[in-house]
């Protein structure tokens, strides 16, 4: 059995605490190995590690940062498959989502490097003679990331590539769901080469270890994915304090289908980005707004299509839908579908925990869909995480991003139709930060910037190049080589003096 011990100052170190717990498959019940449970005095030894490391990796030229970068990606590359089949085990995506979520990070690794010798910065006219102006990125120092389960090779790399290509040290601090895949990542770094103290994994609830990075002096950024309500908590606390922080909270994304749409297409992709994951995805299609002409056939679709989705171990090739992470999960699942009955939804299929053969074992739900749902209904408001799709009946493109726009999220939307002006007008008044034409809500590509408006953020944004706004500060440069003072906005340039 595997133990995973936190890694500081280029050592696999035991907590203070002395203290493990399992690391479970949610499939199977299975104990994968035993994870570290960290302390303050661990978080305290990390950051010290990373603030020593800074001094120099922050010197170190960043295209030879990036070529660290690169044998990250090439050593990603290079165990796939194993790293797939192991994520699975530990959080129960199927395996080809498995996939795509490690070749997010290979994807991640191959084009921060590449910002390696970019990290572009701007030259632009001074307003006096003999005198040159630019300015350049610099690094901000002591970076935490903490990371959720539902993407545990991906969203850390979303976080850690570009922080250290930019010439931070980071302490991670990985979702006690997703020990596993952390100590995997970090193993790579590891042989990769990276310098001891760069990157420090620490492990741990959020109460002790999260609250300790947020209030650590010498951490000076706060990069966390969650929920909007620890998003908060960690706003109030870091900002307080004047940390920057950046946040990537919930969503309630939802699908518009117009009377033009293709609905074979619909109910492929709807059916996807509804319960990909087991909807367990920040970007997941959780409203579906119908326009009035097509709601019966698109509800009937869909209906027929979820009934037909196996549950079951996402190793399992014929598996559609994988467990819940915990019984936490499912028992909030459990909950909402309580709550869009009693609130007077139509439950057209699923609603109850999956308990057949081996599905008993492992934390199984049903593909879930209401029909007849309302806007002002809680399931069409709140971020359940799970297998549930509310449908929306509509009367016009207007009324439906109307209904898009009405929740406190604004992470992802999308709407099918034929005609070019709908696309239009919906691309130009969904108010969220990510649309697709003709695609569900999932999808997104690591070279465009990812998050979202409203609560589902405080208004930075991961992958692309707005990622390198996040982990750098701007320093402007000015050098007079006039040999006499010049002062900008007082003193009078004349044309004739210039020689």
């Amino acid at each position: 059995m595997t133990v995973y011990r936190n890694y500081i100052n280029g050592r696999w170190t035991e907590p203070r605490s002395g203290r493990y717990v399992d690391n479970v498959n949610p499939a199977t019940g299975e104990v994968l190995g035993r994870a570290a449970v960290g302390t303050e005095e661990d978080v305290a030894e990390a950051v010290a590690a990373a603030k020593a490391a800074f001094a120099r990796w922050r010197k170190v030229p960043a295209p030879r940062r990036a070529e660290i970068l690169y044998r990250v990606g090439e050593l990603l590359r290079e165990r796939k498959e194993e790293l797939a089949r192991k994520m699975t085990q530990e959080m129960g995506k199927v395996l080809p989502e498995a996939r795509g979520d490690v070749q997010e990070g290979i994807d991640m690794a191959y084009y921060m490097a590449g910002e390696g010798r970019r990290l572009l910065g701007y030259t632009t006219p001074a307003e006096m003679p003999d005198k040159f102006a630019m300015a350049v990125r610099e690094p901000i120092g002591v970076v935490a990331a903490i990371t959720p389960w539902n993407f545990p090779m991906a969203i850390p790399t979303w976080k850690i590539m570009p922080a250290l290509v930019a010439g931070n040290t980071v302490v991670f601090k990985p979702a006690t769901d997703t020990p596993w895949m952390a100590y995997e990542l970090v193993r790579i770094f590891e042989e990769a080469g990276l310098p001891p103290g760069v990157l420090n994994l620490v492990y741990g609830p959020g109460e002790t270890v999260g609250e300790a990075l947020l209030r650590h002096p010498d951490v000076h950024l706060i990069s966390f994915t969650g929920s909007v309500e620890s998003g908060r908590h960690v706003n109030q606390v870091a900002g307080a304090q004047l940390k920057r922080v950046h946040l990537e909270l919930g969503g309630k994304n939802a699908v518009i289908v117009m009377d033009d749409a293709d609905l074979d297409l619909v109910e492929q992709a709807v059916t996807w980005s509804a319960f990909g994951t087991t909807g367990q995805r920040c970007t997941a299609t959780s409203r579906l707004l119908v326009h009035e002409a097509v709601y019966d056939q698109v509800v009937e679709r869909l209906a027929a299509r979820a009934a037909k989705l196996r549950l079951g171990n996402g190793l399992d090739p014929q598996t559609d839908v994988g467990p819940l992470i915990n019984g936490r999960a499912l028992e909030k699942v459990a909950y909402y579908v309580d709550v869009g009955q009693e609130e007077g939804a139509r439950l057209v299929v699923g609603g109850r925990p999956a308990t057949e053969g081996e599905l008993a074992r492992g934390f199984f739900f049903q593909p879930t869909i209401f029909a007849d749902v309302t806007p002002d209904m809680r399931i069409a408001n709140e971020e359940i995480f799970g297998p549930v799709l509310a449908i929306i009946k509509v009367r016009s493109l207007e009324e439906a991003i109307a209904i898009n726009n009405g929740v406190q999220y604004g992470l992802s939307s999308a709407i099918f139709t034929r005609d070019v002006r709908n696309a239009f007008v919906a691309m130009r008044d969904l108010a969220t930060g990510i649309c697709y034409v003709n695609h569900g809500t999932i999808g997104a590509e690591i070279h465009l910037p990812f998050g979202g408006m409203r609560a589902t953020g405080n208004g930075h944004r991961e992958a692309g190049l707005a990622a390198l706004e996040v982990y750098t500060e701007w320093k402007a440069i000015y050098v007079d080589f006039s040999g006499r003072l010049q002062r900008a906005q007082i003193d009078e340039v004349k044309i004739e003096d210039i020689g």
